[in-house]
């Protein structure tokens, strides 16, 4: 497959993105978040400044992953609504190099929506911190990236893609702690193995989030790249597993 498509749809994706002031939204959530921590910081009586570079990256990695999953989603759905989809597949086009030009021009889009918030923490802490940090936001947003494109191509609805999607990402943040409750419940019932069992296979489909973007890094900086090192081998693991599913979807569907 030639690499001259891909590379066009993933220029036109970023272009699309700059188009419709995805830029301005990103401008307004980093001033929320300055904003936000200037007045916790204010309250704080301790620690202010640990306070605040924690709340800040909680509020801009949330605020990223929905913000970049609901642009991928509703660009998506737009295509899919104006027919650009199907006069795309219409071309002498594989579609997997056009799924490729979307995932790479979308993750693109995610990484440089990054770098404003990896900025915006060096204000507040290390640069070690904030750079260990900010690469594992990259790596999270790529993956997010791969499960909205997936949800998209599977469901052109937004309301129903973009609830699944949230559906994913909350439950792969909190699913080490529901392994936890599951194996050392208060008081264990009849049932307890069983449920136990399926939340293991749950724990085992989905990416460890939890080990991504973590508020240590920021607030007490340390060496910890051998955890951004298993963020990245879970992220191209992932990346791979999504995309082949998402193509097989797109190659059975009649479109």
């Amino acid at each position: 497959m030639k690499w001259n498509a891909p590379l066009t749809i993933a220029r036109y994706t970023v272009l699309e993105a700059v188009h419709n002031r995805f830029g301005v939204l990103l401008a307004l959530v980093m001033l929320c978040g300055f904003l936000g921590a200037q007045f916790v910081g204010a309250l704080a009586i301790t620690e202010s400044r640990q306070v605040q570079v924690a709340l800040l990256g909680a509020f801009l990695r949330l605020s990223l992953v929905f913000v970049v999953g609901l642009f991928v989603i509703t660009s998506v759905a737009r295509e899919f609504n104006d027919k650009i989809v199907e006069l795309m597949f219409s071309l002498p086009l594989p579609r997997a190099g056009y799924y490729l030009g979307k995932l790479l021009g979308y993750g693109t889009v995610a990484v440089l929506a990054a770098v404003p918030a990896l900025l915006l923490t060096l204000l507040f802490t290390e640069p070690a911190g904030a750079l260990l940090w900010g690469l594992s936001l990259m790596l999270e947003l790529l993956l997010c990236v791969a499960v909205a494109l997936l949800f998209s191509f599977a469901f052109t609805q937004v309301t129903l893609a973009f609830t699944l999607f949230s559906g994913f990402y909350l439950l792969s943040r909190a699913i080490e702690a529901i392994r936890l409750m599951a194996e050392h419940p208060v008081s264990p019932g009849p049932g307890h193995q069983w449920i136990a069992g399926l939340v293991e296979a749950i724990a085992f489909l989905l990416p460890d989030l939890d080990r991504f973007g973590r508020g240590d890094w920021l607030t007490y900086p340390g060496f910890f790249w051998t955890d951004l090192a298993s963020a990245g081998i879970q992220t191209f693991l992932y990346l791979g597993l999504l995309t082949g599913v998402a193509l097989f979807d797109l190659y059975r569907r009649n479109l």
